[in-house]
């Protein structure tokens, strides 16, 4: 009988203390991103465990270390005016979050460090101090220590996945598909429309070359100079240009933006003698969430659950929480 009874007690202890030791001893291993609204749908593909903290790749070459809040607070600072609407700013610290997690999960491109503060290659960067030495308000870093803050542990999921948090300066009225950028269907990554943008820093801009310089940089034949011609055009759904034909020669819109140096690929080619001027709208390859479009939504009530759900169709917003 005496038997029996302890065996009941170890029993009662393995089920109801053991676990509770168990949670306390793995709970800082890492995160799990976690359904955010409790009746929201989650995919049956298990999350990645995400970490609490991200590795940051210094302009002198050194890596940092330091917690995930005050990371996408500098980089928001970078990033986005801090004058933008609050909502605006919550957007993007979540997007910020969901971009820096995927390379923390997925590896990155550096070897030693998640991210590096090159916004040509991960994302843009702005310690707080020179932030102030530059004349930045301390208002205005509250301000963004509040968005990121009030969006903690914040990300988007498609398909159970941290997505690709493409985001941009402004699209000039519509977003562009991914694949019309980069060649892959991103279902997620859909041209959308995007209003209220035109007080946008470059909503709309002008460049002019000479027409040597203009078919030097396309590698054109010179004697084509003679023959300056554009021909047919295709667009993309996101009115980006597709595909354009100059003196004879087909190129990709994607091509002539990179050749030339222009805003967007969402640009129109007047020749008017020897010059070539070229006029785009928007700024930035135009995937994904546009910043002045946030902006304009959060401007007309939009909160930012809002903002991110329409430039990223069909995600869903998540947290993730310690194991």
């Amino acid at each position: 009988m005496l038997t029996r009874f302890k065996g009941i007690l170890i029993a009662v202890f393995l089920g109801l203390v053991c676990p509770a030791l168990l949670i306390t001893m793995f709970q800082n291993e890492g995160t799990q991103i976690e359904p955010l609204v409790p009746n929201s749908t989650v995919a049956e593909e298990k999350v990645e465990t995400l970490p609490l903290q991200i590795s940051v790749l210094m302009n002198d070459g050194s890596v940092v270390k330091m917690a995930m809040n005050d990371y996408l607070t500098s980089v928001v600072l970078r990033e986005m005016p801090a004058n933008f609407e609050n909502e605006a700013l919550k957007a993007q610290a979540v997007v910020a979050r969901t971009y820096a997690l995927r390379r923390c999960v997925s590896g990155g491109k550096h070897v030693n460090a998640d991210v590096c503060i090159n916004s040509d290659c991960c994302q843009g960067y702005y310690d707080i101090n020179e932030y102030l030495d530059d004349a930045g308000s301390s208002e205005n870093v509250k301000k963004v220590q509040d968005a990121v803050n009030m969006t903690n542990d914040m990300v988007l999921v498609y398909g159970g996945k941290l997505i690709d948090a493409t985001y941009f300066s402004c699209s000039g009225g519509r977003t562009e598909d991914a694949k019309a950028v980069w060649g892959s269907d991103i279902p997620y990554l859909r041209s959308t429309e995007s209003p209220g943008e035109e007080n946008a820093a470059h909503y709309v801009d002008s460049v002019t070359f000479s027409a040597d310089e203009f078919v030097g940089r396309l590698k054109i034949a010179p004697d084509q100079i003679r023959n300056l011609q554009i021909g047919d055009i295709t667009y993309t759904t996101g009115g980006g240009v597709e595909t354009i034909d100059i003196c004879n020669m087909r190129f990709k819109g994607t091509e002539v933006r990179n050749k030339l140096g222009l805003r967007s690929t969402a640009f129109v080619i007047t020749v008017v003698g020897d010059t070539v001027t070229i006029t785009t709208k928007g700024f930035g390859h135009r995937v994904g969430m546009s910043q002045y479009g946030a902006d304009a939504m959060a401007v007309n009530g939009a909160k930012f659950p809002e903002i991110l759900a329409h430039y990223y169709q069909g995600t869903q917003l998540v947290t993730y929480q310690d194991n």
